[in-house]
C-alpha cells in the first residue's frame, strides 16, 4: 500500500495529522477479500537513525539463499508426484490435511488465532501452507507450534484496527 496521507499514521515517534475519518478511509482501500489472497502481511514501521546505525550480527544473505534452496527442493521431492505442484503454496486443499498436519496444541493455538481475529477458512489454509514453509526452512519434518505462531504473525492485516 502506498504511504498514509500525512505519512505518520502509526509512526513510532510522530504523530498523525490526518482530519477524522482518513484513517478509516485509508484503510479500507484495500478490501478484506483482496487481503484474504495475500499469504504474508508484514507491516513496515520506520526505522530511526539509531537503530539502523547500530551494529549487530545478522544472518548473510549467502546463508539465507542457501535455506531458501534447500526448501524449496525438500518442497519439490515432497510433490514429485503431484503434477504442476513445486511448492507448499500450491497445494490443494485435500493436500492441505495430508501435507500440513499440526499436533493438539498446533491445534488449539490456530483455533484460539481463528477465534479471537476472526480469520477466513482461506486464512487458516494460508497459515498453515506458510507454517510448513516455516518448518521446511527450519529443516522440521513437523509443523511445531512455533512455526504456526510466527505464521499467525504473518497474518497482521486480518487484526481488527491493524494499524495501530
Amino acid at each position: 500500500m502506498n504511504r498514509f496521507p500525512c505519512g505518520y499514521y502509526n509512526h513510532p515517534e510522530k504523530d498523525c495529522v490526518c482530519p477524522p475519518g482518513t484513517v478509516q478511509k485509508y484503510l479500507n482501500k484495500i478490501s478484506g477479500p483482496l487481503l484474504d489472497r495475500i499469504d504474508i502481511h508484514v507491516e513496515v514501521t520506520p526505522v530511526s537513525y539509531n537503530e539502523l546505525a547500530t551494529e549487530r550480527k545478522s544472518e548473510k544473505s549467502e546463508a539465507v539463499r542457501k535455506r531458501v534452496i534447500k526448501a524449496r527442493s525438500v518442497q519439490e521431492k515432497r510433490y514429485k508426484e503431484n503434477e504442476g505442484v513445486h511448492c507448499n503454496s500450491q497445494i490443494s486443499s485435500k493436500q492441505l490435511r495430508e501435507v500440513c498436519k499440526i499436533d493438539e496444541a498446533g491445534n488449539q493455538l490456530l483455533k484460539t488465532a481463528m477465534e479471537k481475529l476472526g480469520l477466513s477458512a482461506r486464512a487458516y489454509d494460508r497459515i498453515l501452507k506458510v507454517a510448513r514453509t516455516i518448518a521446511d526452512l527450519d529443516e522440521s519434518e513437523n509443523i511445531e507450534t512455533s512455526h504456526l505462531a510466527e505464521a499467525i504473525q504473518y497474518r497482521s492485516l486480518d487484526r481488527e484496527g491493524w494499524a495501530g
